[in-house]
């Protein structure tokens, strides 16, 4: 088995600066999810979807502004929810990892089915400020990619196209998940956003492209020929920030009086972490000590 390559993702402008161009690989971040959820094919290809645009969406931030995409729809697998943030630092679940929905009449795994054609993104920022900052639009295809499209010419007003894809094993393992945000700056002639047109109707899928051997930088090369200059390279990675003390501080949240009652029904408790699916286990003598901190 030969070794993955890595995660990253690529930023730069093409076309003389009149078009901001964003493609990422991001194949070993969607196979960790996969595994910490076992998520099944629908839903890893929801689930990696979203985390490629919320990669290439936090490549857009500045500082310690991070973002959170929720898909909200009326498919089986229910919320799919995403952190990232200007480090590359991903994280995400699915409600339902599990739920099983049959590949569509093109025999291609069905996300609009497992997703749902009803219901809304939402597309929160934490831009440092008192308040962040929230978008949504509603769902148009479930399909993702022509949702995020809309998203960026809705909710942003940048023309954008997004093209993003999974490729899954007959395993449930993940052999490419990736994507590309194209948008529009002001300056484009319409000679230009023609061409632009053609090049995006004749791209092949991104998934494609990844299995071919194209790198990020290969991608957007498909699309926008050698005219584009290359302003970073960002490593990608999966990271939860769950972690003891958190989920300590969120039992005693819940006050000595439900911390009693946990130790008088069962002595212990076990808290599990939605985005890593990392379990955390307290003993009696914890729930004693977090009871007592409580009363204090």
């Amino acid at each position: 088995m030969t070794e993955q390559l890595k995660d990253i993702l690529v930023r730069g402008t093409a076309w003389g600066g009149k078009l901001r161009v964003f493609a990422t690989r991001l194949t070993n971040i969607v196979q960790e999810m996969q595994t910490r959820h076992q998520t099944y094919p629908t839903a890893t290809a929801a689930l990696g979807r979203t985390s490629a645009v919320a990669a290439m969406m936090g490549a857009m931030l500045k500082g310690e502004e991070r973002l959170t995409i929720q898909v909200k729809g009326d498919g089986p697998i229910g919320n799919v929810v995403v952190d990232a943030n200007t480090y590359g630092e991903i994280r995400g679940y699915v409600d339902y990892p599990q739920a099983h929905h049959a590949s569509n009449e093109r025999d291609k795994l069905d996300v609009a089915g497992a997703v749902g054609t009803t219901g809304f993104i939402y597309v929160t920022k934490d831009l440092g400020m008192k308040e962040p900052y929230s978008g949504s639009i509603p769902i148009i295809s479930g399909e993702l990619g022509e949702d995020y499209t809309y998203y960026f010419a809705a909710s942003e007003q940048t023309p954008s196209a997004v093209s993003v894809g999974v490729l899954v094993d007959t395993d449930n393992s993940v052999l490419h998940a990736g994507g590309m945000i194209v948008q529009v700056l002001p300056g484009l002639k319409d000679e230009d956003l023609t061409r632009l047109e053609h090049a995006i109707a004749a791209l092949p899928p991104v998934t494609t492209l990844l299995e071919q051997g194209e790198t990020p930088e290969g991608i957007i090369r498909s699309l926008v020929g050698d005219d584009f200059v290359i302003h970073d390279i960002m490593d990608l990675r999966f990271q939860c920030k769950c972690s003891e003390e958190r989920v300590s501080a969120t039992l005693l949240s819940v006050g000595a009086d439900e911390l009693q009652s946990m130790i008088d029904d069962t002595g212990e408790a076990e808290l599990v972490c939605h985005f890593c699916n990392e379990k955390y286990h307290f003993n009696k003598e914890k729930l004693v000590e977090l009871r007592d901190e409580a009363r204090s």
